[in-house]
């Protein structure tokens, strides 16, 4: 990492910590009696009958959370306060999500549900990156969507492929490998790369060549059994694929963006 972004990233993340720590003041304990018919649970908490007018239901009292810890629902992310929030992430990945350094992800676009998640894994050290563990760690799962909206709110600029690797990377983005049991890459993130937030399915288009090259082989080289659900289903096909396919498919996916419809202009008046 350059000296200027280790600096950054020192600074911001004392910054994020004190702003987390003005926010997030600790819940008061409630003393009130559970009503009847609430179910006990681990904690003290209670679990209440979805069937009873009025009660929240289990999923409401006690939501988990995306780091897979218990606690209050988070609500869907408000861009407005994870533009303030995102601030720290400009140093590596650019103030409105477009990095301009190929090591690090451009994020303009991105899914709110998908940057949410790959916090919450850093957080909780499912994903292994010792300086996003630094950042994401201060962060609240309210946090985390609030910066996923803010970025999604973002177009991630187009980027250009290498004409030596289009045709190569466009067979494997489009139609896959079916002799070697490779799916293609848009079966899951679209035929413009633009992802699916349900799944998890990250965007691509326009992506850097020299980041998707590097996850593609951390993936790879990842043991199947530490793969979490949403991430199992790459590792079992980039194992399939070898260098020169890596870096077909990585240069192809930085040239791919969609083709945005063009304003019409009216027509001058005589």
């Amino acid at each position: 990492m350059k000296f200027r972004h280790a600096v950054a990233a020192v600074v911001t993340m004392l910054v994020m910590s004190a702003a987390s720590a003005q926010s997030t003041a600790p819940a008061k304990p409630s003393s009130a009696a559970a009503p009847a018919g609430a179910e006990a649970r681990p904690g003290g908490d209670a679990t209440h009958d979805p069937a009873t007018p009025g009660m929240p239901t289990a999923t409401q009292a006690t939501a988990t959370t995306p780091s897979g810890e218990a606690g209050a629902a988070a609500k869907p992310g408000d861009a407005t306060a994870g533009q303030a929030k995102a601030a720290v992430c400009g140093a590596c990945h650019g103030m409105d999500g477009n990095s301009t350094d190929p090591q690090y992800p451009r994020l303009a676009g991105q899914s709110e549900q998908y940057i949410a998640a790959q916090l919450a894994d850093f957080k909780s050290g499912k994903r292994m990156n010792p300086i996003m563990q630094g950042f994401a760690q201060p962060l609240s799962d309210q946090d985390m969507h609030d910066i996923g909206a803010y970025f999604a709110t973002k177009s991630s600029l187009p980027g250009v492929a290498d004409q030596a690797f289009v045709e190569q990377g466009q067979t494997l983005y489009r139609q896959g490998d079916a002799d070697r049991g490779i799916p293609a890459c848009m079966a899951c993130h679209g035929p413009d790369g633009r992802g699916n937030p349900g799944p998890h399915y990250p965007q691509l288009t326009s992506q850097h060549a020299q980041y998707v090259e590097s996850r593609l082989k951390a993936l790879r080289d990842m043991d199947p059994a530490q793969a979490g659900p949403h991430a199992k289903p790459m590792v079992e096909v980039a194992k399939k694929l070898d260098d020169k396919d890596i870096a077909a498919v990585a240069s192809y996916i930085e040239g791919l963006h969609a083709n945005e419809p063009t304003p019409a202009v009216a027509p001058a008046s005589p």
